[in-house]
Protein backbone atom coordinates (compact mmCIF):
# COMPACT_ATOMS: atom_id res chain seq x y z
CA UNK A 1 0.00 0.00 0.00
CA UNK A 2 2.41 2.78 0.51
CA UNK A 3 5.85 3.68 2.05
CA UNK A 4 5.61 5.50 5.57
CA UNK A 5 2.13 5.11 5.45
CA UNK A 6 0.88 2.11 4.65
CA UNK A 7 0.17 -0.69 5.59
CA UNK A 8 -0.84 -4.11 4.37
CA UNK A 9 -4.14 -5.54 5.69
CA UNK A 10 -3.45 -7.15 8.72
CA UNK A 11 -5.53 -6.96 11.90
CA UNK A 12 -8.56 -5.05 10.63
CA UNK A 13 -7.31 -1.68 11.44
CA UNK A 14 -4.47 -1.17 8.44
CA UNK A 15 -1.87 1.91 9.43
CA UNK A 16 -2.93 3.22 6.12
CA UNK A 17 -5.84 4.60 8.07
CA UNK A 18 -3.80 5.99 11.18
CA UNK A 19 -2.36 8.34 8.73
CA UNK A 20 -5.14 10.31 7.51
CA UNK A 21 -3.65 12.59 4.93
CA UNK A 22 -5.04 15.87 4.76
CA UNK A 23 -7.08 16.99 2.04
CA UNK A 24 -4.79 19.44 0.32
CA UNK A 25 -2.51 16.21 0.46
CA UNK A 26 -5.40 14.69 -1.08
CA UNK A 27 -6.78 16.90 -3.59
CA UNK A 28 -2.65 17.52 -4.88
CA UNK A 29 -2.56 13.88 -5.78
CA UNK A 30 -5.87 13.30 -7.11
CA UNK A 31 -4.66 16.71 -9.56
CA UNK A 32 -1.65 15.12 -10.56
CA UNK A 33 -3.21 11.25 -10.99
CA UNK A 34 -5.76 12.89 -13.70
CA UNK A 35 -3.31 14.80 -15.03
CA UNK A 36 -0.75 12.17 -16.16
CA UNK A 37 -1.09 8.20 -17.54
CA UNK A 38 -0.82 6.31 -16.81
CA UNK A 39 -2.37 6.86 -14.11
CA UNK A 40 -2.12 5.72 -10.19
CA UNK A 41 -2.44 7.21 -6.70
CA UNK A 42 -0.94 5.94 -3.51
CA UNK A 43 -3.58 3.50 -1.16
CA UNK A 44 -3.06 5.46 1.49
CA UNK A 45 -6.21 7.49 0.67
CA UNK A 46 -8.25 3.62 0.46
CA UNK A 47 -8.67 4.68 4.30
CA UNK A 48 -11.69 7.05 5.60
CA UNK A 49 -14.02 6.29 7.89
CA UNK A 50 -15.31 4.15 5.02
CA UNK A 51 -12.73 2.61 3.52
CA UNK A 52 -11.42 1.34 7.33
CA UNK A 53 -15.00 0.03 7.51
CA UNK A 54 -14.93 -2.28 4.43
CA UNK A 55 -11.41 -3.36 5.43
CA UNK A 56 -12.38 -4.49 8.94
CA UNK A 57 -14.92 -6.74 6.62
CA UNK A 58 -12.40 -7.89 4.20
CA UNK A 59 -10.23 -9.26 6.81
CA UNK A 60 -13.23 -11.55 8.02
CA UNK A 61 -13.78 -12.81 4.60
CA UNK A 62 -13.23 -16.23 3.68
CA UNK A 63 -11.39 -16.08 0.83
CA UNK A 64 -8.70 -13.41 2.86
CA UNK A 65 -6.24 -15.69 4.43
CA UNK A 66 -3.45 -13.48 5.24
CA UNK A 67 -4.84 -11.95 8.60
CA UNK A 68 -5.89 -15.28 10.40
CA UNK A 69 -2.74 -17.32 8.71
CA UNK A 70 -0.18 -14.85 10.35
CA UNK A 71 -2.59 -14.96 13.84
CA UNK A 72 -2.39 -18.99 13.93
CA UNK A 73 1.65 -19.05 13.37
CA UNK A 74 1.93 -15.96 15.92
CA UNK A 75 -0.42 -18.64 18.51
CA UNK A 76 1.42 -21.60 17.89
CA UNK A 77 4.71 -20.35 17.53
CA UNK A 78 4.28 -17.37 20.76
CA UNK A 79 6.58 -19.37 23.08
CA UNK A 80 9.61 -19.68 20.51
CA UNK A 81 9.65 -16.44 19.94
CA UNK A 82 9.60 -15.08 23.03
CA UNK A 83 12.45 -17.28 24.02
CA UNK A 84 14.33 -15.38 21.21
CA UNK A 85 13.41 -12.79 22.40
CA UNK A 86 14.35 -13.10 25.85
CA UNK A 87 13.53 -11.41 29.17
CA UNK A 88 12.66 -7.51 29.34
CA UNK A 89 12.59 -7.45 25.63
CA UNK A 90 11.43 -3.95 24.16
CA UNK A 91 9.15 -4.19 21.45
CA UNK A 92 9.36 -1.75 18.37
CA UNK A 93 6.34 -1.99 16.00
CA UNK A 94 6.65 -0.17 12.87
CA UNK A 95 3.31 1.13 12.42
CA UNK A 96 0.16 0.27 15.14
CA UNK A 97 -2.71 -1.43 14.14
CA UNK A 98 -5.77 -2.73 16.11
CA UNK A 99 -3.22 -4.58 18.59
CA UNK A 100 -4.35 -7.50 18.61
CA UNK A 101 -0.79 -9.09 17.42
CA UNK A 102 1.13 -7.47 19.56
CA UNK A 103 -0.82 -8.47 22.43
CA UNK A 104 0.36 -11.75 21.35
CA UNK A 105 3.75 -11.06 22.08
CA UNK A 106 3.10 -8.99 24.97
CA UNK A 107 1.56 -12.14 26.68
CA UNK A 108 4.04 -14.72 25.37
CA UNK A 109 7.14 -12.49 26.52
CA UNK A 110 9.23 -12.41 30.18
CA UNK A 111 8.12 -9.16 31.19
CA UNK A 112 8.50 -6.99 28.41
CA UNK A 113 9.89 -3.85 29.32
CA UNK A 114 8.99 -1.43 27.14
CA UNK A 115 6.11 -1.34 23.93
CA UNK A 116 7.19 1.20 21.46
CA UNK A 117 4.78 1.64 18.33
CA UNK A 118 5.48 4.05 15.66
CA UNK A 119 2.81 5.67 13.45
CA UNK A 120 2.83 9.32 11.66
CA UNK A 121 -0.70 9.79 13.34
CA UNK A 122 -0.12 11.08 16.93
CA UNK A 123 -3.78 10.57 17.51
CA UNK A 124 -3.98 6.91 16.68
CA UNK A 125 -0.94 6.45 18.59
CA UNK A 126 -2.34 8.45 21.93
CA UNK A 127 -5.06 5.43 21.73
CA UNK A 128 -3.84 2.66 21.34
CA UNK A 129 -1.54 3.51 24.13
CA UNK A 130 -4.36 4.64 25.98
CA UNK A 131 -5.56 0.98 25.74
CA UNK A 132 -2.16 -0.96 26.15
CA UNK A 133 -1.68 1.31 29.41
CA UNK A 134 -5.20 0.15 31.02
CA UNK A 135 -4.44 -3.88 30.29
CA UNK A 136 -0.73 -4.49 30.90
CA UNK A 137 -0.56 -2.38 33.82
CA UNK A 138 3.25 -1.47 34.63
CA UNK A 139 3.93 -1.66 30.99
CA UNK A 140 6.18 1.02 29.55
CA UNK A 141 4.33 2.36 26.46
CA UNK A 142 5.98 5.39 24.97
CA UNK A 143 4.55 6.10 20.93
CA UNK A 144 6.93 7.63 18.77
CA UNK A 145 5.02 9.70 15.89
CA UNK A 146 7.50 9.50 12.77
CA UNK A 147 7.62 7.90 9.35
CA UNK A 148 9.06 4.78 10.10
CA UNK A 149 10.31 4.59 6.41
CA UNK A 150 13.02 7.08 7.03
CA UNK A 151 15.94 8.00 9.64
CA UNK A 152 14.56 7.33 12.96
CA UNK A 153 15.85 8.42 16.41
CA UNK A 154 14.11 6.26 19.20
CA UNK A 155 14.86 7.00 23.02
CA UNK A 156 17.62 4.84 24.38
CA UNK A 157 16.69 1.80 26.21
CA UNK A 158 15.15 1.66 29.27
CA UNK A 159 17.67 0.93 32.03
CA UNK A 160 17.58 -2.91 32.84
CA UNK A 161 16.27 -3.86 29.59
CA UNK A 162 16.90 -6.16 27.16
CA UNK A 163 17.27 -6.38 23.49
CA UNK A 164 14.96 -4.89 21.46
CA UNK A 165 12.78 -6.70 18.88
CA UNK A 166 11.06 -4.78 15.95
CA UNK A 167 7.05 -6.13 14.81
CA UNK A 168 6.31 -5.65 11.21
CA UNK A 169 3.15 -7.81 10.64
CA UNK A 170 0.61 -8.51 7.79
CA UNK A 171 3.28 -8.45 5.00
CA UNK A 172 3.22 -4.50 4.90
CA UNK A 173 6.73 -5.11 3.17
CA UNK A 174 4.65 -6.62 0.19
CA UNK A 175 3.43 -2.94 -0.52
CA UNK A 176 6.39 -1.38 -0.69
CA UNK A 177 8.48 -1.14 -4.40
CA UNK A 178 11.53 -3.38 -4.10
CA UNK A 179 13.80 -0.79 -3.38
CA UNK A 180 11.58 0.69 -0.66
CA UNK A 181 11.63 -2.66 0.91
CA UNK A 182 15.44 -2.47 0.74
CA UNK A 183 15.10 1.00 2.50
CA UNK A 184 13.09 -0.02 5.02
CA UNK A 185 15.09 -2.90 6.27
CA UNK A 186 18.00 -1.04 6.50
CA UNK A 187 16.52 1.42 8.82
CA UNK A 188 15.22 -1.25 10.88
CA UNK A 189 18.35 -2.46 11.45
CA UNK A 190 20.21 0.32 12.53
CA UNK A 191 17.41 1.18 15.08
CA UNK A 192 17.19 -2.65 16.11
CA UNK A 193 20.98 -2.48 16.45
CA UNK A 194 22.11 -5.81 18.38
CA UNK A 195 18.18 -6.80 18.53
CA UNK A 196 15.92 -8.49 15.87
CA UNK A 197 12.58 -8.21 13.53
CA UNK A 198 9.52 -10.36 13.78
CA UNK A 199 8.38 -9.46 10.04
CA UNK A 200 5.30 -11.16 8.33
CA UNK A 201 5.51 -12.07 5.12
CA UNK A 202 2.92 -13.37 1.83
CA UNK A 203 4.18 -16.15 -0.27
CA UNK A 204 4.38 -16.90 -3.41
CA UNK A 205 1.49 -19.00 -3.83
CA UNK A 206 -1.15 -20.59 -6.65
CA UNK A 207 -2.93 -17.34 -8.47
CA UNK A 208 -6.20 -18.95 -7.80
CA UNK A 209 -5.80 -18.32 -4.13
CA UNK A 210 -3.95 -14.45 -4.47
CA UNK A 211 -7.28 -14.01 -7.20
CA UNK A 212 -10.05 -15.27 -4.98
CA UNK A 213 -8.21 -13.22 -1.71
CA UNK A 214 -8.43 -10.09 -4.37
CA UNK A 215 -11.69 -10.58 -5.92
CA UNK A 216 -14.27 -11.79 -3.24
CA UNK A 217 -17.65 -13.04 -3.86
CA UNK A 218 -19.14 -10.93 -1.90
CA UNK A 219 -17.78 -7.77 -3.53
CA UNK A 220 -16.30 -5.99 -0.70
CA UNK A 221 -12.68 -5.74 -1.58
CA UNK A 222 -14.25 -3.83 -4.77
CA UNK A 223 -16.42 -1.50 -2.62
CA UNK A 224 -13.49 -0.99 -1.03
CA UNK A 225 -11.84 -0.33 -4.10
CA UNK A 226 -14.05 1.98 -5.61
CA UNK A 227 -14.13 4.20 -2.10
CA UNK A 228 -11.02 5.76 -3.27
CA UNK A 229 -13.62 7.37 -5.93
CA UNK A 230 -16.47 7.81 -3.51
CA UNK A 231 -14.24 9.54 -0.91
CA UNK A 232 -12.74 12.05 -3.74
CA UNK A 233 -16.69 13.19 -4.41
CA UNK A 234 -17.68 13.57 -1.07
CA UNK A 235 -14.15 15.39 0.35
CA UNK A 236 -12.50 16.96 -3.15
CA UNK A 237 -15.70 17.76 -4.87
CA UNK A 238 -15.12 15.63 -7.59
CA UNK A 239 -17.43 13.63 -9.78
CA UNK A 240 -16.51 10.26 -10.33
CA UNK A 241 -19.03 8.26 -11.82
CA UNK A 242 -18.89 5.00 -9.65
CA UNK A 243 -21.51 3.04 -11.35
CA UNK A 244 -18.56 3.79 -14.53
CA UNK A 245 -15.44 2.48 -13.42
CA UNK A 246 -14.94 -1.44 -12.31
CA UNK A 247 -12.51 -3.18 -9.33
CA UNK A 248 -10.00 -5.49 -11.11
CA UNK A 249 -7.10 -6.85 -9.06
CA UNK A 250 -5.23 -9.67 -10.80
CA UNK A 251 -1.53 -11.54 -9.82
CA UNK A 252 1.04 -10.29 -12.12
CA UNK A 253 3.00 -13.30 -11.85
CA UNK A 254 6.85 -11.79 -13.62
CA UNK A 255 6.44 -9.55 -11.06
CA UNK A 256 5.38 -11.37 -8.14
CA UNK A 257 2.82 -9.02 -7.04
CA UNK A 258 -0.76 -8.55 -7.15
CA UNK A 259 -2.37 -5.67 -8.71
CA UNK A 260 -5.49 -3.77 -8.30
CA UNK A 261 -6.84 -1.10 -10.71
CA UNK A 262 -9.81 0.45 -11.43
CA UNK A 263 -11.39 -0.32 -14.98
CA UNK A 264 -13.32 2.87 -16.58
CA UNK A 265 -15.93 0.74 -18.51
CA UNK A 266 -17.25 3.74 -20.80
CA UNK A 267 -15.47 6.89 -22.56
CA UNK A 268 -15.77 9.52 -19.81
CA UNK A 269 -14.85 12.63 -18.05
CA UNK A 270 -14.33 13.65 -14.39
CA UNK A 271 -13.85 17.04 -12.91
CA UNK A 272 -11.72 18.45 -10.21
CA UNK A 273 -11.75 21.85 -9.30
CA UNK A 274 -13.29 22.98 -12.62
CA UNK A 275 -10.86 21.01 -14.63
CA UNK A 276 -12.30 18.43 -16.66
CA UNK A 277 -10.07 15.01 -17.44
CA UNK A 278 -11.20 12.77 -19.86
CA UNK A 279 -10.82 8.86 -19.13
CA UNK A 280 -10.75 6.35 -22.40
CA UNK A 281 -12.81 3.41 -22.27
CA UNK A 282 -10.82 0.89 -20.90
CA UNK A 283 -8.13 3.05 -19.11
CA UNK A 284 -7.53 1.93 -15.61
CA UNK A 285 -6.30 3.90 -11.91
CA UNK A 286 -3.20 1.60 -10.62
CA UNK A 287 -4.29 1.70 -6.58
CA UNK A 288 -2.31 -0.70 -4.80
CA UNK A 289 0.27 -3.30 -5.75
CA UNK A 290 1.21 -6.06 -2.80
CA UNK A 291 4.05 -8.36 -3.30
CA UNK A 292 4.91 -12.21 -2.37
CA UNK A 293 7.62 -13.47 -1.20
CA UNK A 294 9.38 -16.82 -1.25
CA UNK A 295 11.24 -17.59 1.33
CA UNK A 296 14.53 -17.53 0.31
CA UNK A 297 14.29 -14.15 -1.81
CA UNK A 298 13.23 -12.49 1.77
CA UNK A 299 15.81 -13.57 3.52
CA UNK A 300 18.41 -13.03 1.00
CA UNK A 301 16.55 -9.34 1.07
CA UNK A 302 17.45 -9.30 4.62
CA UNK A 303 21.10 -10.17 4.29
CA UNK A 304 21.30 -7.01 1.79
CA UNK A 305 19.83 -5.08 4.54
CA UNK A 306 22.37 -6.15 7.20
CA UNK A 307 20.25 -8.73 9.13
CA UNK A 308 21.38 -11.96 9.45
CA UNK A 309 18.18 -14.56 8.88
CA UNK A 310 17.49 -16.46 12.03
CA UNK A 311 13.96 -18.72 12.05
CA UNK A 312 11.28 -18.92 9.62
CA UNK A 313 7.58 -20.57 10.90
CA UNK A 314 4.74 -20.64 7.95
CA UNK A 315 1.72 -22.13 8.12
CA UNK A 316 1.25 -26.03 7.02
CA UNK A 317 0.16 -24.93 3.54
CA UNK A 318 2.94 -22.30 3.22
CA UNK A 319 0.45 -19.70 2.59
CA UNK A 320 2.70 -17.09 4.95
CA UNK A 321 5.61 -16.68 6.68
CA UNK A 322 7.23 -14.97 10.42
CA UNK A 323 10.25 -14.21 10.18
CA UNK A 324 12.85 -14.08 12.93
CA UNK A 325 16.05 -12.04 11.49
CA UNK A 326 18.64 -10.90 13.57
CA UNK A 327 20.12 -7.10 13.46
CA UNK A 328 23.79 -6.28 13.23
Amino acid sequence: MRAGQLMERQDGAPQAQDAQPDDGAFAQDMAAMLAHRPRGISPKYFYDAEGSRLFDRICELPEYYPTRTELGILQQQAGEIAKLAGPRAEIVEFGAGSLLKVRLLLDAFDRPARYLPIDISGDHLADAAALLRRDYAGLDVQPVAADYTRRLLLPAPLPGAGQRVGFFPGSTLGNFTPDEALHFLQVAAQVLGGGALLLGADLVKNPAVLHAAYNDAQGVTAAFNLNLLARANRELGTDFDLAGFAHYAFYNAPQSRIEMHLVSMRRQSVTLAGRAFDWAEGETLHTENSYKFTIDGLRALAVRAGFRPGPVWTDPERLFSVHWLHAP
